[in-house]
């Protein structure tokens, strides 16, 4: 029999692969008997079971008036569920080695939930009624409150949270996008359990969830496992419209004064969906800009060359209901505006000239040959398959992605760089002293 610890440790570790197991990895799509769904990657060397699952909405679904609904009920699904109370279910965890934990984003909440073969059902039960028959009693909720007050007032002194959620709000006004994920201080604080389970009835529904498992099950087994974890929700979510929006157009430079030794700056503008048959372009795009750290154009244009920002970066983020080009960049308060001066003239020559061919070919080396370190452990591997569901994309598309990176041809990437790089239109959110003191075109 495995001891305590080192079955304690086995499910903190999570189950290691090599890449070149990760790279031949089968991925299975399983249909329980009551007709949910689910990615498996079958793994019998050791005797852990990783599973990861997501509802569509995220703080989306928060209700205008009480942003940070999705985000406090993550911090509850561990807090008692059924008969069990907070201290006994987080008790019943421990003993049987398990965890679980969720995340709430813009468009998702996700969980994780890790355990022995061995204690697979019962630990499957309690998941089972974290999610079916979450209790949210009020002296967890009252503690749990405080701990996310807590951690809105750190964030709120902390610039670049700061920059990115005035980033948001200027982009998105009066769109769930524009409201913080974490919720206010006034909102959190006039949380009920009422609001949670409101949430947790029209979200956590069966038609609303994609689910990735990887390690010591087999086909046959999970599917009965799904049904025991997941069949006791609501069939159908009843999902809030959210509006298709693009960010408020730019260019607009906003400041947030706060006294602090450096300057913090968002910048962004429209993006490029997941769907879009140029987002593989867009990404290489991307890792040749801001994307690829000190081998990217801005990194070296800002910081390696002359010395203006400690640093600088760049990325594409698709939301479900739009996408943007974000960037950001953190300096002394005095080179805040030669840094923004810098990132829009490197942001206009290769909007106009495009990357050089050895520029591309550099970072398709790297980003094929860096794709399977994506998938070294039972956790990385569970989380790409579930990012892969989330953005309805095929089950074969780790089989078919180095080939998509290496097929995107020099002239793809200057006409896409046409396409998605619009330097006159960024919206810049700046925090510091003094602020950013270029003009806004």
């Amino acid at each position: 029999m495995i001891s305590r610890i080192a079955t304690i440790l086995a499910v903190s570790l999570g189950l290691q692969f090599s890449t070149g197991i990760a790279h031949a990895m089968k991925i299975q799509s399983v249909t329980s008997p009551g007709g949910i769904k689910a990615w498996l990657v079958e793994e019998h060397a050791l005797p852990l079971l990783t599973m990861q699952y997501g509802f569509m909405g995220g703080s989306s679904q928060d209700p205008a008036s009480k942003p940070g609904v999705a985000n406090f009920i993550t911090a509850m699904l561990d807090e008692g569920a059924g008969d069990i109370q907070s201290a006994d279910f987080q008790e019943q965890m421990e003993t049987l080695a398990a965890k679980m934990r969720h995340e709430a984003g813009r468009d998702s909440l996700t969980g994780t939930f890790q355990t022995l073969t061995a204690n697979r059902e019962k630990a499957g039960d309690l998941l089972a009624l974290a999610l079916s028959k979450p209790r949210f009693d009020a002296d967890a909720m009252d503690r749990v409150r405080g701990q996310i007050l807590a951690n809105i007032s750190f964030a709120s002194k902390e610039p670049d949270k700061v920059a990115e959620e005035s980033w948001f709000e200027t982009a998105f006004p009066n769109h769930p996008y524009g409201r913080p994920v974490d919720g206010t201080l006034a909102s959190v604080g006039a949380m009920a359990s009422a609001d949670l389970r409101a949430y947790r009835d029209r979200v956590f529904g069966r038609d609303n969830l994609k689910v990735a498992v990887v390690g010591d099950i087999d086909a046959a087994t999970l599917g009965a496992f799904l049904d025991k974890v997941f069949g006791g929700l609501p069939a159908r979510a009843e999902l809030l419209p959210v509006p298709q929006i693009e960010p408020q157009g730019g260019p607009s430079v906003h400041t947030v004064e706060m006294d602090i030794p450096q300057s913090v700056a968002h910048f962004g503008h429209i993006g490029m969906a997941r769907k879009d048959p140029d987002f593989i372009a867009a990404y290489i795009l991307n890792y040749i800009i801001g994307g690829g750290g000190f081998a990217s154009r801005l990194m070296d244009e800002v910081r390696e060359k002359r010395g203006l920002a400690y640093s600088v970066y760049s990325y594409i983020l698709p939301l479900q209901r739009s996408s943007v080009y974000l960037g950001g960049v953190a300096t002394k308060t005095d080179a805040m505006a030669k840094s923004l001066e810098v990132i829009r003239s490197q942001l206009e020559q290769v909007s106009k000239d495009g990357p050089r061919a050895e520029e591309l070919a550099d970072a398709k080396t790297y980003l094929t040959g860096s794709y399977a370190l994506n998938f070294t452990s039972s956790g990385a591997i569970s989380g790409q398959l579930l990012g892969l569901q989330m953005q309805d994309l095929p089950i074969d598309y780790v089989d078919t992605r180095n080939a998509k990176v290496d097929s995107v041809t020099l002239d793809d990437i200057k006409r896409v760089a046409r396409k998605l790089l619009q330097p006159g239109k960024l919206i810049v959110t700046v925090v510091g002293k003094g602020g950013d003191k270029t003009p806004q075109n």
